[in-house]
């Protein structure tokens, strides 16, 4: 043996190894200092060896099962009776067979079978799920459905869901920032025409129908026709995404939900979209309060009744229940669900709202409505406020709580200039819709319209640095109506009455640039009650007396902002600068603009401020931006006239004593 401990060859009289003579003339070595091995092998003992006897079973090692983060709970504890007391095998299969009832067909006595786990990997699929998990012989026609197992890939991480997505869905590819680029087909934003409400005994009554309506009846049966489509396609497939999650991060009026849908693209934007429940909450998540059966990829029917094309989205009120058919959009369950929402929480009092949100430091919550080019997601995310959420609230007897869990930005022409957050945001967990990317460097170019320019990213709230977890708030202090009026004549900012602020929430307006025709821009007026006419069920005024009654209650302060044009309309007078509405924004969160004086407008009869700090006094009258002044007056009573023909689909219907509150809020429109 050599000095150092190694072994070398035998040379004359050296001792350290001896060499034995082998057939082919090469020395056998063998070492001192340890005996040798009966079966004449020499190891390697630098490390112990793996425990595994194949490649497969090492490869199994890698991954270890998620243990209960939480110990069986006894049943003096809270939460579901039916998960209590319980062994994990037993959660297990009350939780399949919960699904399973999710699945059921209406035409069969019982649900598919169900076991959980990748049917590309059965070796690793709980086994007491198959075992233990027995179904009675259906007394109808026996299906292929029937007879086989349908795998349930529920609440997988987005790391999974990655792995899902990259293998099997056509058009997924990680990004250079490690987004998940995806496409959602032939439908690249939603279908407000093919989406259909089942008016019954109870909806016929409490829901918003006819002219101005976005609620388009259906009757129960076609909703069951288009339901046992959706189910007895998604039980057809080898597999199936299962999402158990929550909406409304107030922890009193939170909704469970859940979402069955073929692709992992649509379960990581739920993920993102609704709220995580911790495990603790999983384990005692129970029967969903909400279900939907995303079959995006499988049209409906067309010679079924009240079908006017291949897509379907169908919400079912008395069954909690929504069909998607013929649309991959993903959108379509964001705010289907957000349509739920505006129907559930106003039978509790509380007010459902498609707005942003945020807090100062001292508490003071704002919130922020505007239609799409008025700057809600701008003026919402201050990194001297946190962000409470970007688009979808409750206003209940605790405050305001975000609806959501993630946010869903537009992301055509996107910089890290413009909205450095939304820009951070897109990395590894976020889904990217329909955006174009360079083929070999993966990075997206934010400015293709090749596609659609309705590009968007889906990312966890917690993806934007000062956002306020749990996403909750004390009661609004101001609330804040955006309109980009490119008419040139509403004011930067008006202090508005209870019936003023009821007035502009119901009309919604904004007004957007028309096309370029023989040289002429024409702005066009744009109205959408309450700022999202798309998503509300009952009438609008119901909403407003909700939101007036609120304000009075809690001391808030309506403001209408204008961040469109001064000084003539679009095409002669200038956009007002962001730098003058941020002044003012902050004048608002601060409350000073409570403390400055104020003078009436003529026609809409606002109340405007004389002067606010860094803001030029001048252009907050607008006829004092205008060089002629009477296309001033002529272009305002223009304007005035569209609002009060909008207002004329409102104006028959009575809310209040006597119908008084429907004559406030009428008298508290334009006058002339």
């Amino acid at each position: 043996m050599a000095e150092n401990g190694e072994f070398s060859f035998a040379h004359g009289g050296a001792k350290s190894a001896t060499a034995v003579a082998v057939p082919n003339g090469l020395p056998k070595i063998q070492t001192r200092g340890e005996k040798k091995p009966e079966n004449g092998i020499c190891h390697d003992d630098s490390a112990p060896p793996v425990k595994a006897k194949t490649i497969d079973e090492l490869h199994s090692l890698q991954k270890k099962r998620s243990a209960p983060t939480t110990p069986i709970k006894d049943g003096s504890q809270q939460g579901s009776a039916a998960f209590a007391a319980i062994s994990e095998e037993d959660r297990q299969k009350l939780q399949l067979q919960s699904i399973s009832a999710s699945l059921a067909s209406l035409t069969r006595e019982t649900g598919p079978k169900v076991v959980r786990g990748d049917p590309a990997r059965k070796a690793e699929a709980t086994k007491v799920n198959v075992e233990h998990h027995h179904y009675p012989t259906p007394t109808i026609s026996v299906s292929d459905s029937s007879l086989k197992f349908t795998h349930v890939l529920y609440n997988l991480s987005p790391a999974e869901l990655y792995e899902q997505a990259i293998k099997y869905e056509k058009g997924s590819f990680i990004t250079s920032t490690g987004a998940l680029a995806t496409m959602s087909g032939a439908k690249t934003g939603r279908s407000p025409r093919d989406k259909r409400v089942v008016k019954d005994e109870t909806t016929a009554n409490e829901l918003w129908w006819g002219k101005g309506s976005p609620n388009i009846e259906m009757d129960e049966h076609t909703f069951l026709v288009n339901r046992e489509r959706a189910v007895d396609y998604l039980n057809s497939l080898d597999k199936v995404f299962v999402n158990d999650q929550f909406l409304n991060w107030d922890p009193e009026h939170r909704i469970k939900v859940r979402i069955v849908s073929a692709r992992a693209y649509h379960s990581l934007f739920m993920h993102n979209m609704c709220i995580r429940p911790t495990p603790e909450e999983l384990e005692d998540f129970g029967t969903p309060d909400f279900t939907i059966y995303n079959a995006g990829q499988f049209a409906c029917n067309r010679y079924t009744h009240y079908m006017t094309s291949s897509t379907s989205i169908d919400l079912n009120l008395a069954r909690k229940e929504m069909v998607i058919l013929g649309t991959q959009y993903a959108g379509e369950m964001k705010k289907g669900l957000f349509s739920v929402m505006h129907y559930l929480m106003p039978k509790r009092n509380i007010l459902s709202l498609h707005s942003g949100s945020n807090m100062g430091k001292d508490g003071d919550v704002a919130l922020f409505f505007g239609l799409s080019g008025t700057g809600k997601t701008t003026l919402s995310t201050d990194h001297n406020r946190l962000l409470i959420g970007d688009d979808e609230h409750c206003w209940s007897e605790n405050g305001i709580s975000n609806i959501e869990g993630g946010c869903y930005a537009k992301c055509i022409d996107l910089s890290k200039e413009k909205e450095p957050d939304i820009w951070n945001a897109i990395k590894f967990g976020t889904v990217l819709e329909n955006i174009v990317f360079d083929e070999h460097t993966r990075e997206v170019d934010y400015s293709d319209k090749s596609v659609t320019e309705n590009t968007r990213a889906s990312y966890p709230i917690e993806y934007i640095p000062n956002a306020k977890l749990p996403c909750v708030g004390p009661h609004p202090k101001n609330v804040i109506l955006l309109a980009c009026d490119a008419f040139g004549v509403l004011p930067p900012v008006s202090k508005l009455t209870l019936p003023q602020t009821m007035y502009h929430f119901i009309s919604g307006y904004t007004a957007l640039v028309a096309g370029t025709e023989e040289g002429v821009k024409e702005p066009q007026a744009t109205f959408s009650a309450c700022f999202g006419a798309a998503f509300i069920m009952l009438h609008p005024t119901k909403y407003a007396a909700m939101l007036a009654e609120k304000m009075q209650s809690h001391g808030a302060t309506g403001w209408l902002v204008n961040t469109g044009w001064s000084g003539g309309r679009y095409g002669v007078g200038k956009r007002i600068k962001l730098a003058y509405t941020r002044k003012i924004i902050d004048a608002i969160h601060s409350g000073s603009l409570l403390k400055v004086n104020y003078k009436k407008t003529d026609v809409f009869g606002l109340e405007i401020p004389t002067e606010i700090e860094g803001v030029p006094p001048e252009i907050l009258d607008p006829i004092n931006t205008w060089a002629e002044k009477e296309d001033y007056k002529e272009t305002l009573l223009k304007l005035a006239g569209l609002f009060r023909k909008n207002f004329e689909v409102f104006a028959n219907y009575k809310i209040g004593q006597d119908g008084n509150l429907t004559d406030e809020i009428l008298a508290a429109g334009p006058n002339f």
